[in-house]
């Protein structure tokens, strides 16, 4: 009964992480396809270049493809040792995903704004007339040190919380899908892990 239960979620699991290896197969594609065709152009702050779309999602489509091949080669190898190497990536893609979004908020331009409620609120943290060069209508080497004239206007606050009322349902699918994933994946990982350890424990 509990080898029967073992090949059902083995099945499941190997499945599972075949889709999760072909989906990173497509984020590092798209990845290096940004990379490519629109080099820094869609960078996500003028103060760290390297901090572009293209580059995250082919730093986040080569670790997906990395945790599928795991989780492939354990469920096949019933390993509890790479179960386990799984669910702890899995996890930590979890936090990467945290750390992608924070980042995203506290230094993307796209919005076109700067400073919470006002491009003031700089002048507190650095105690001078300055911005980061983020904040730059035209980004050049410290051209937050330059004239108000030169620097964006909107409270990113603000713009950002329009943002997200406007694109809430795409967002909220998004979020909840990824999600639902990831907890598919980590439960499928921990149960095949427990039924290899009950496995072992009853043939022994």
């Amino acid at each position: 009964m509990a080898r029967g239960c073992l090949q059902g979620v083995k099945f499941l699991m190997f499945a599972f992480n075949l889709l999760f290896w072909l989906g990173g197969c497509g984020i590092l594609g798209v990845g290096i396809w940004l990379a490519a065709t629109q080099g820094n152009f869609a960078t996500l702050s003028s103060s760290f270049p390297s901090l572009s779309a293209a580059n995250l999602l082919i730093v986040t489509g080569t670790f997906v493809m990395a945790i599928g091949f795991v989780g492939c080669i354990g469920a096949i190898k019933e390993n509890k040792c790479l179960l386990l190497t799984f669910f702890v990536m899995l996890l930590l893609v979890l936090l990467l995903e945290a750390t992608t979004a924070i980042l995203f908020f506290a230094y993307t331009e796209q919005f076109r704004c700067c400073g919470v409620s006002n491009y003031t609120d700089w002048f507190e943290v650095y105690n001078a007339t300055r911005v980061p060069d983020s904040c730059c209508l035209e980004f050049s080497d410290s051209c937050g040190l330059h004239t108000p004239g030169t620097w964006w206007k909107a409270p990113c606050y603000e713009t950002v919380k329009m943002w997200l009322q406007e694109n809430l349902l795409a967002v909220g699918i998004f979020g909840l899908c990824t999600a639902l994933v990831q907890i598919l994946g980590l439960t499928f990982a921990m149960t095949m892990y427990c039924q290899v350890v009950k496995a072992d424990t009853y043939c022994a």
